[in-house]
């Protein structure tokens, strides 16, 4: 089974004068903007961190959400949190760390039975997966 799901960019114009907009196939973000301003400043719109950041969170709390169920619990509240490092490597840049903070409420577990799931949970879910993975690229270039 293969599930896909979509995004888009666009980047109109070229380097910090560039603005760019991005979109989700569900309509959850419709031509966000985006750009040098939001990646670097403070300007209004997102950035390629932040939607890493929002993934990661989601995709971790479902995961653990999951596996505590698995597990036989039966009732809880998680709230994730990352934060997602951007950092220079030479003359360009590297995402280098995504840090997940994690705060639960999960009925009738013991500490080290949560930190098991917790932490398998961080290993199996699916953007962690990615972080790690093969970027592959197809690309037509028009001239």
């Amino acid at each position: 089974m293969s599930i896909i799901k979509k995004g888009s960019a666009s980047y109109e114009g070229l380097g910090k004068k560039g603005k760019g907009h991005v979109s989700t196939e569900t309509g959850a973000l419709d031509n966000q903007p985006y750009g040098f301003n939001t990646r670097f400043e403070d300007g209004r719109g997102t950035n390629p961190e932040e939607l890493i950041a929002a993934a990661h969170s989601s995709c971790y709390t479902m995961a653990l959400a999951f596996a505590l169920e698995g597990a036989g619990f039966k009732d809880g509240n998680l709230h994730t949190s990352a934060a997602v490092s951007l950092e220079k490597d030479g003359d360009g840049f590297k995402v280098s760390k995504s840090a997940l903070t994690l705060k639960a409420q999960v009925d009738g577990i013991e500490e080290d039975k949560f930190k098991e799931i917790a932490m398998g949970a961080k290993e199996n879910c699916p953007i962690s997966k990615l972080l790690t993975a093969e970027i592959t690229l197809e690309y037509t270039l028009n001239k």
